[in-house]
């Protein structure tokens, strides 16, 4: 079966559409484009599938509210725009949905969010029960809370980690282009590329990283979620928001990525692709062994140095002694209390600090 075999005639599907997508020249909510979008996924909805719907465009949505000439640079701008952006976003979705006798719900997300064992598990539960209950989730990156340290960095990628959250059958990536070209698609002689199987089918690709004016991501962040979805054993179409419709029915449309993997564990897939380490443990070539071949937990005895500052849960990479990251993982301590517990055997410690600095169940391999 072909991705967009796959894509027509999936039970759930996760479809992403970019902020460009949604709004007008001046950077305001488009009701056309957000009218056609909506359409499509609501008779998608009623043929008997389940829709999920990732949505950017609540920074955008809040410039011209806040007389914003402009997408702002600094982080609380932004924040500023995207709460009161958030809300008219919801507010179009709600009333177009409710047109064709839908019900949507709001679900805002940050990485840290879902790289916690109680959040996680907290974020699927909600998305499978509103899906039970026949409700549109409308995803979207918190971004009126999200700082730095906590963003996903654009839509594209939460896409991607949402499709596996739910256990999606395909994603789709709307783009204000009509898939991956092997070239700028305003010059002349550019082509389309209908399937990318392997990294190698992108060879000689010209691939840009900037995003639009109203937006941050751009095709390079739509082929890491390719990627990350692909790798996770999610099917990828990435089409133009103009052609939703088609996408959805299977037809010839858009760039496709095959899935290229067997879906892995939702926990430690989070953990890989959703986390941004706060800080590294130096390991020795003992402590490198134990965790890359024989999968144990990291102990005390062979971490060898501490960098940055992080508490206990944060996501830290664990470095061999040549400073190559071969894991990620959530430290039990913080960082102020490793020092002390360096190379320390656990008979050599106290009852408080006998636990594992990364326990295995918190820990995923980066290389091995």
């Amino acid at each position: 079966m072909t991705v967009r075999d796959t894509v027509r005639d999936a039970h759930r599907v996760v479809v992403k559409v970019g902020s460009s997508s949604l709004t007008t020249a001046e950077g305001g909510l488009d009701p056309r484009r957000l009218s056609r979008l909506v359409d499509a996924l609501a008779a998608r909805r009623h043929a008997g599938s389940q829709v999920v719907l990732v949505s950017s465009g609540a920074i955008a949505a809040g410039l011209a509210p806040l007389a914003l000439a402009a997408r702002p640079r600094d982080l609380a701008t932004q924040q500023a725009a995207a709460s009161v952006g958030q809300m008219l976003l919801v507010e179009r979705y709600a009333a177009a949905f409710a047109r064709a006798g839908l019900t949507v719900g709001q679900v805002l997300l940050t990485a840290n969010d879902l790289v916690r064992r109680a959040h996680y598990r907290n974020a699927h539960r909600t998305l499978e029960r509103l899906l039970q209950l026949g409700v549109v989730p409308v995803v979207n990156e918190n971004d009126a809370v999200a700082t730095e340290e906590i963003r996903f960095g654009d839509n594209d990628r939460l896409a991607a980690l949402v499709a596996h959250l739910v256990h999606a059958d395909a994603l789709v990536l709307l783009s204000d282009v009509d898939g991956l070209y092997d070239g700028d698609p305003r010059r002349p002689g550019a082509t389309l590329v209908p399937e990318v199987r392997l990294d190698d089918d992108l060879a000689g690709v010209e691939v840009g990283g900037s995003g639009s004016a109203v937006g941050t991501g751009g095709m390079s962040s739509k082929l890491d979620a390719a990627r990350i979805a692909a790798n996770a054993g999610v099917p990828v179409l990435l089409a133009a928001a103009e052609s939703v419709a088609p996408a959805l029915a299977g037809e010839p449309v858009g760039t496709a990525f095959p899935a290229t993997a067997r879906r892995t564990t939702t926990r430690l897939f989070w953990l890989r692709h959703a986390t941004t380490p706060r800080g590294r443990l130096v390991l020795d070539a003992g402590a490198v062994e134990a965790v890359v071949r024989r999968r144990t937990s990291l102990l005390s005895a062979g971490v060898t140095g501490v960098q940055g500052e992080f508490g206990a849960g944060d996501p830290v990479e664990l470095v061999g002694p040549d400073g190559v990251a071969v894991a990620r993982g959530l430290v039990g301590y913080d960082a102020g209390e490793l020092p002390d517990l360096l190379g320390r055997s656990t008979r050599e410690l106290d009852a408080d600090h006998r636990r594992e600095v990364v326990h295995r169940d918190d820990l995923v391999l980066l290389r091995g």
